[in-house]
């Protein structure tokens, strides 16, 4: 009888004391994340509202796309089939003109303000000047209208340019005319002669001889 009363006690006393233990751990936790931070320890400061806005997405996501700018006198240096030419006339104006291209159509040069326009001085019978030409081509391919423009100007017949188009297959604007034109386009000696000719109307650069596809482009995109 005393050894059943003995476990019966005991019985009570684990079921009370159990419940106490578990408590006291919960209350533990509790203090334990009341209690104050290490002061030693490192803290993690939250991005203030304005560090936030100073990184906007789309402006990083865009410049992803965005061609490294170039400088214009390492393209000078790099070059190979040109040379410069006209350097005085860096920076300046373009003078205007007006002529007809082969299929009758009439061009301004100050019409296409706001593009980067290309104007070529040649020739077809000129060998280097044939040899131009796939070049141009794939310029022309490699920008949309609304952002450049090629203009090939020569002295020769409409019909004559027409059929030398035809049979390469050109996709830029060739222009006949050209003999009264302003300086420095009137001044050119050799051909092919090109003149880079910025947003603003302004010659960015002027060269003699062929220039390569990735030279032009670097030209264009330099500042």
């Amino acid at each position: 009888m005393a050894m059943e009363t003995r476990r019966r006690l005991l019985y009570v006393m684990a079921c009370v004391s159990v419940p106490l233990l578990v408590l006291g751990g919960l209350t533990g936790c509790g203090k334990d994340a009341d209690q104050p931070e290490d002061p030693n320890a490192a803290a993690v400061m939250p991005v203030s509202g304005t560090e936030r806005a100073s990184v906007d997405p789309m402006e990083t996501a865009a410049s992803l796309f965005r061609e490294p700018t170039v400088n214009l006198q390492n393209i000078i240096k790099g070059a190979k089939t040109w040379k410069v030419d006209f350097e005085d006339w860096w920076g300046k104006v373009a003078p205007d003109f007006t002529l007809s291209d082969i299929d009758g159509n009439v061009h301004t040069l100050r019409d296409y303000r706001g593009k980067n326009v290309v104007v070529v001085v040649w020739a077809s019978w000129v060998a280097t000047c044939k040899l131009y030409t796939p070049q141009l081509k794939e310029l022309r391919d490699a920008y949309p209208a609304g952002d450049l423009v090629i203009l090939a100007i020569s002295n020769e017949p409409p019909a004559l340019l027409k059929d030398f188009a035809t049979e390469h297959g050109i996709n830029y604007t060739v222009l006949s005319g050209g003999a009264n034109l302003a300086a420095p386009f009137s001044e050119v000696q050799y051909a092919p002669a090109t003149f880079f000719i910025d947003t603003r109307g302004r010659f960015k650069l002027i060269s003699t001889g062929p220039v390569p596809t990735g030279d032009a482009k670097a030209i264009i995109q330099a500042k």
